[in-house]
């Protein structure tokens, strides 16, 4: 048996699993969720999870949520900072495989069952086949491409898609826009799409052209779980909007990104989108989607489909490693 330990190391959470790499398929075994704000590194949370197991790994993939192209790596949304040859000498692993948090989950989209996924739009039968885009909110906004085929077998390409500069449209983003502009400067689409996002969106509503409560730490800023629970609940006419308004936002963002990689086919991802998949398809997410002029008719032939496994990043890990491996040999 070659043991391996898998992890999948967002802004927020720290989830961890081992698996067989000798197996036909991963199987994740042992998965554990652990809160980053209790633990004061990487090293501390792994050495944490592989007490617990009582099982000491031979190698591993940890995928993280940032630029993984040196070995000095730095998370974006939390600060833990580490070298990665002294992370494996520490964690006592022959060889440790890094890779983007978002490159993972898109490794994991030919490895889904039926069950894993929710068709949202197109055809649910259609055979899975790149350039594949993947995105969702989850703490950040995570982009990432897939292309080839089962065939041809699959490669990944890690991007910072998130990033780049929100364009809103209509009054209402426009005046989202300037609430964050006097918040943040530079408002990039991550600051709209995520979970802090939804309380951007929501306490800029809020303060309505009042672009002084941007600044104003006394300004109603409710957490993202709040918001989509008031908004599901659908008495809290905010939350509702910021809802709606947030899926919008996405519409137009999967249908850009549809068009940058060429896409066959959209996987939205992340903690987020799953717990209202019945908003969001009721709302404008699909006219947005298709709101690219001459392009429209070339977007309705792209399927679009929901992510629901529990530990995408984890399972796309463990094939990102089990692929290294293979092709090492």
């Amino acid at each position: 048996m070659s043991l391996a330990m898998i992890a999948d190391i967002g802004g927020t959470n720290a989830r961890f699993a081992l698996t067989d790499l000798s197996g036909v398929q991963p199987v994740l075994r042992h998965q554990q969720s652990l809160k980053n704000a209790e633990f004061a590194s990487l090293q501390h949370a792994a050495e944490h999870y592989l007490a617990s197991v009582g099982e000491r790994p031979d190698c591993s993939a940890i995928a993280v949520a940032s630029p993984v192209e040196s070995d000095d790596i730095r998370l974006t949304n939390r600060a833990w900072s580490f070298n990665r040859l002294e992370l494996a000498r520490s964690l006592q692993l022959d060889s440790l495989l890094l890779l983007n948090d978002f490159g993972a989950v898109a490794w994991a989209v030919p490895a889904l069952s039926a069950n894993d996924v929710v068709c949202l739009h197109g055809d649910d039968q259609a055979p899975l086949r790149g350039p594949v885009s993947v995105l969702g909110p989850g703490t950040g906004l995570g982009v990432a491409m897939l292309v080839g085929d089962p065939e041809r077998n699959f490669h990944v390409v890690e991007t910072e898609g998130g990033h780049v500069s929100f364009a809103p449209l209509g009054e209402e983003e426009f005046a989202i826009a300037r609430w964050l502009g006097a918040r943040f400067g530079r408002v990039s689409t991550e600051r709209l799409l995520s979970g802090v996002g939804l309380s951007h969106i929501d306490a800029a509503l809020t303060a309505g052209d009042d672009l002084g409560t941007a600044l104003d730490p006394r300004a109603r800023f409710r957490e993202p779980a709040q918001i989509v629970e008031a908004a599901l609940d659908g008495h809290d006419v905010f939350a509702r909007r910021t809802l709606a308004r947030f899926c919008a936002v996405l519409g137009s963002v999967a249908g850009d990104c549809a068009l940058i990689h060429g896409a066959r086919t959209v996987v939205i991802a992340g903690g987020i989108v799953p717990r209202f998949i019945p908003f969001l398809r009721s709302s404008a997410f699909r006219e947005r989607f298709l709101a690219k002029g001459r392009f429209a008719a070339y977007l309705e032939n792209v399927n679009i489909r929901v992510i629901t496994h529990a530990y995408p990043g984890l399972l796309g890990a463990a094939v990102a490693l089990r692929h290294a491996k293979e092709s090492a040999r």
